[in-house]
Parts: structure tokens; C-alpha cells; sequence
């Protein structure tokens, strides 16, 4: 127990102060996100990879908490996404490479012992899936490592219930560096998350509950699994949605997300990140509650049916403005044909009778 705060609390101080002392540099290289009003620094996520992985290498060395060579093997293929996170953040790369390596990562990691082939490759989709959600909650401020924290809670309670130690441990130190992290990424947030950190997450979360929930009734475990990660799971069915009813590419960036229709209600931004993050909670909560069978998995329809209603709710709200008109810029005079002539220009067009 001890052993847990002490590790919790290392990751939680050491967060806050990597992602504050990354700051700067990916100021000077321009490795920012530029959509914003301001550009914001996007290497706190790789401070919540570094704080996690020193943590627990540091317990494995020390022999406080053996993790065993399962959650060293996800800790290699999660640390390999967050380096593709990284390249992303730095370099301009294409979607398909960013899922092509996470999927590649996920295969790594899945029991396929418990799981079989054919529930295995599924549960490498649903890996997929959740860390590309993720990735897609970093667009407002601390949004995702809200839900991360929330999440991670979660499903380490869930490995504690099934007697996986070593996952707990790991799931915690995750949870608190993220909770250092937030201090500096809370609205006005001071650094972002980027693609390093939020893969990385969203890997170890989605990863962590497929261990979890192996072995078990595939129906009830894929009850369990989608109320663990409902709120990423909804952003991502809006999202799709939302662009393919506007005949708008899939992976074409647009003020489209959850956050966003939230905002034109009038919400604020910490309003926002808090709202969604009770609504992780509800979700996590029947997660667990299902998964240790005080509720019946029945009662994952309700989180379901919320979601869907709260999805179809949003559709109505319009992202995306019309259409720009081409206008003449403003303090530029207009250019007027040698063969109009000013009195042509001055005067309204008449409509001409017969």
C-alpha cells in the first residue's frame, strides 16, 4: 500500500515537472499545435510517457513491485505508439501510418491464449479504435486527461478485482501522472498532450482492459469494454456521423468534436471538460459495476441509449459555417476593365425592359 502512494505520488510530482520543463523547448522547435488562438506546446504528453515508464522501471529495479514481463511488454509496444506520437507531433504524417504502427503495437500485447484468434484480432481493432479516440479527445484543454484519469481509475479497479497486481500498479502511476500533467494543462492550458501523449494513454487504457476482461463471456466483456470507454467511443461515432452526412473526408479536421458543439451551446471551456468528464465517470462506473457483477450487463443499454440520444441531440447542432464567398481584400482597390468605364461602376445595374 505504501508502496502504491510513494509511486503514485513520484509520477504525479514528476509529470508536472517534465511537462513544465518541456514547455520551452517545443516552443524554440515549433513543435506546437497551431489550430488554437495561441500556438500551444505539445511535448507535456511525452512528460506523462517519461514519468510513467521512469516509475515503473524504477519499482521493477528496486523490487518493490516485480510487474513481470506482461506489463513490460506493454510498456514497449505503448512507449513504440507514443514514439509514433511523437513523429506526428513534429512531422506532418498520414492517418493510415499512425493506426498501421498502433495496430502493429496492439497485436504485441493481446492474450490471445484466453482470447483465442478470431476474439484476439477483434480485440486488436477495438485497441485501434480506442487509442485513435483518444487521440481525437486532445481538441479542447484537458479533456483528455480527464477522461484518461477517470478511465484509468476504472479499469485498474477492475485488474485489482481480478488480482493483477502489477496492472493496478501500473494503471495508478498512469492516473497520477496524468493528474500532473492536468495542472498545466487546465483551461488557459499552458502545454498540450499531442499525439505522444494521448496515443500512449489511449493504448495503455484500451490494452490494460482487454487483459483484463480475458477469459471472460465475450458478450459481457464487450459490455464491459464499451461503457469503460463510452465517452471516446461517442465522440468518434459523432465525429463520423457529423462528416458523412456533410460529404466531408473522414480525416479532415473540423470543429466537429463533442467540446466543440458543447462550446456553441454556450458552455465554457472548464464547464465543458467537466460535464464530460461526470460523463466519463457514469460510464466507468457501470463499467465497473458490471464487470464485478453487481449489475447486470443489461445495464450497459442504458449508457448505450444515452449516448445514442445525447449523439443524435448533437447532430443538430452545425459545425461547420457556409461556405466562404471570394471577396476583394480589404484596403485593396478594385480593378475595374479598361473597357468599363467609371460612370459603368458608379452606377446600379438596371434590368433592361423587353
Amino acid at each position: 500500500m505504501l508502496y502504491g502512494i510513494a509511486a503514485a505520488t513520484s509520477a504525479l510530482l514528476l509529470a508536472a515537472f517534465l511537462a513544465a520543463l518541456f514547455r520551452l523547448p517545443a516552443l524554440r522547435l515549433g513543435i506546437v499545435d497551431r489550430r488554437r488562438l495561441r500556438p500551444l506546446p505539445l511535448l507535456g504528453g511525452a512528460g506523462v510517457v517519461l514519468a510513467t515508464c521512469m516509475v515503473v522501471a524504477g519499482m521493477e529495479w528496486t523490487g518493490a513491485a516485480p510487474l513481470g514481463p506482461g506489463i513490460g511488454r506493454l510498456l514497449i509496444a505503448a512507449g513504440s505508439v507514443a514514439v509514433l506520437g511523437l513523429v506526428a507531433d513534429v512531422l506532418r504524417v498520414k492517418a493510415r501510418f499512425l493506426i498501421g504502427g498502433t495496430a502493429v503495437a496492439a497485436a504485441c500485447v493481446v492474450p490471445y491464449r484466453e482470447t483465442g484468434l478470431p476474439l484476439g484480432l477483434l480485440a486488436v481493432g477495438w485497441i485501434v479504435l480506442v487509442t485513435v479516440a483518444f487521440k481525437a479527445l486532445d481538441h479542447a484543454d484537458a479533456l483528455a486527461g480527464t477522461v484518461g484519469v477517470v478511465t484509468a481509475f476504472g479499469v485498474g479497479l477492475c485488474a485489482a478485482a481480478e488480482v493483477m497486481d502489477e496492472l493496478a500498479v501500473l494503471l495508478s502511476v498512469l492516473a497520477a501522472a496524468l493528474t500532473g500533467f492536468l495542472m498545466h494543462n487546465w483551461h488557459p492550458a499552458r502545454v498540450g498532450l499531442g499525439a505522444c501523449g494521448s496515443l500512449f494513454v489511449g493504448f495503455v487504457l484500451a490494452s490494460s482492459a482487454v487483459m483484463t476482461r480475458a477469459g471472460h463471456d465475450p458478450v459481457s466483456s464487450l459490455a464491459v469494454l464499451y461503457a469503460l470507454t463510452a465517452l471516446a467511443t461517442a465522440d468518434v461515432l459523432l465525429v463520423v456521423l457529423s462528416r458523412r452526412l456533410a460529404g466531408r473526408p473522414l480525416l479532415r479536421r473540423g470543429p466537429d468534436h463533442l467540446a466543440h458543439r458543447l462550446r456553441r451551446l454556450g458552455l465554457t471551456p472548464q464547464g465543458v471538460t467537466v460535464l464530460l468528464g461526470v460523463a466519463a465517470f457514469a460510464g466507468v462506473l457501470v463499467g465497473v459495476l458490471v464487470h464485478m457483477g453487481w449489475v447486470a450487463r443489461s445495464g450497459v443499454l442504458w449508457v448505450g441509449a444515452v449516448v445514442l440520444v445525447a449523439v443524435l441531440a448533437l447532430l443538430h447542432i452545425k459545425p461547420y459555417g457556409p461556405r466562404r464567398q471570394p471577396s476583394f481584400p480589404v484596403g485593396e482597390p478594385v480593378r475595374v476593365p479598361n473597357s468599363v468605364t467609371s460612370t459603368q461602376v458608379r452606377e446600379p445595374l438596371r434590368v433592361r425592359n423587353g
